[in-house]
C-alpha cells in the first residue's frame, strides 16, 4: 500500500513539474527542488521520466518546455504559447479560404486557430491528422471532416507516420495549411522527421498551400528542412514580426501577408 502511495505521489509530482515548466517555460533544478521540496536527485530523475515522455528537455543545471532546434514542444505547452498572435493570423488565414473548397490543416497550434474559424465559410472539406481539430471540427454543422489515420502520437495530439502520408499523397485539396517551427530566408524547418515527412507530403496535396508562422518562427532553423519558401503560396505573419525580416523575404519574392 505505502508503495502504491508512493508512486501515486511521484506521478502527481511530476505531472505538477511540467505544468510548472510550461507555465514558466523553463526552470532550474535547484528551483524545482526547492518549489516541491524534494531532493536534487528527485528532481532529476522526475525531468528523466518528463523527458521520455516528450514533455520537457533536460540541459545542464535546469529542464525546459519550450522549442530549440532539435526539440518540439509539447501540445500542452504549444497550447499556451503566442494565441493572441495565431489568432489574428487564424482569422486572416480564414479570409483566404473560399466557402465549399476543401482545406487540409496540419497538427500545429496555429492551424487549430484556423480551424476554431472555419465554420465562417463552411460549407467545407476539411482533412486533418491532428485528434484536437478532429474533435472541434466534428458537430460543426457544413463541415465535411475527413480525418488522416497513421499511429497516434500523443506529445503531438496528432496522427503520424507511414500510414499518414499514404493517406495525405493519396489526396488534392483546394488549400493547404501548416504552420512549422522556423523558418530562414529560404526553407520552412522542423525538429521532427516523422512531422517533417507529414507537412512535405501536405504541402504537395494541395493546388495552393498556405504557410501560417508567427514571429517566434523567423529568422530560425531547426534540424530538418520542410520545404523552400517558394513552395508556398502565400506566407502569413503576425504584426510582430520584425519589419527587417518581412522586408526580406519580400525582397526574395515571397507573397507575405501580415495579420493585423
Amino acid at each position: 500500500m505505502k508503495s502504491r502511495q508512493h508512486a501515486d505521489r511521484g506521478v502527481a509530482r511530476r505531472q505538477a513539474m511540467a505544468e510548472h515548466l510550461m507555465r514558466h517555460g523553463s526552470a532550474s533544478v535547484s528551483e524545482l527542488a526547492e518549489v516541491f521540496r524534494v531532493s536534487v536527485m528527485t528532481v532529476h530523475r522526475d525531468l528523466d521520466e518528463l523527458e521520455l515522455q516528450g514533455m520537457v528537455r533536460k540541459y545542464r543545471g535546469g529542464a525546459s518546455a519550450q522549442a530549440s532546434s532539435v526539440f518540439e514542444s509539447n501540445i500542452a505547452y504549444r497550447l499556451t504559447a503566442q494565441n493572441t498572435e495565431k489568432e489574428a493570423i487564424a482569422r486572416y488565414v480564414v479570409g483566404l479560404i473560399e466557402p465549399g473548397s476543401s482545406v487540409m490543416i496540419d497538427d500545429s497550434t496555429t492551424a487549430l486557430a484556423v480551424a476554431r474559424h472555419l465554420a465562417e465559410v463552411a460549407p467545407l472539406t476539411v482533412v486533418t491528422n491532428f485528434l484536437e481539430a478532429i474533435k472541434l471540427l466534428a458537430p460543426v454543422p457544413g463541415i465535411r471532416l475527413m480525418a488522416l489515420g497513421g499511429e497516434y502520437h500523443p506529445t503531438h495530439d496528432s496522427f503520424l507516420g507511414v500510414g499518414c502520408v499514404d493517406a495525405v499523397e493519396a489526396m488534392n485539396t483546394d488549400t493547404v495549411i501548416v504552420s512549422t517551427s522556423a523558418i530562414s530566408d529560404r526553407h520552412a524547418f522542423h525538429q521532427e522527421q516523422e512531422i517533417v515527412l507529414v507537412k512535405r507530403a501536405m504541402v504537395a496535396a494541395g493546388t495552393r498551400c498556405i504557410l501560417a508562422v508567427d514571429h517566434t518562427k523567423l529568422d530560425r532553423v531547426a534540424l530538418h528542412r520542410v520545404a523552400p519558401l517558394e513552395k508556398f503560396d502565400v506566407i502569413v505573419v503576425d504584426a510582430q514580426a520584425p519589419a527587417e525580416a518581412v522586408k526580406r523575404l519580400r525582397e526574395r519574392q515571397y507573397n507575405v501577408e501580415v495579420a493585423g
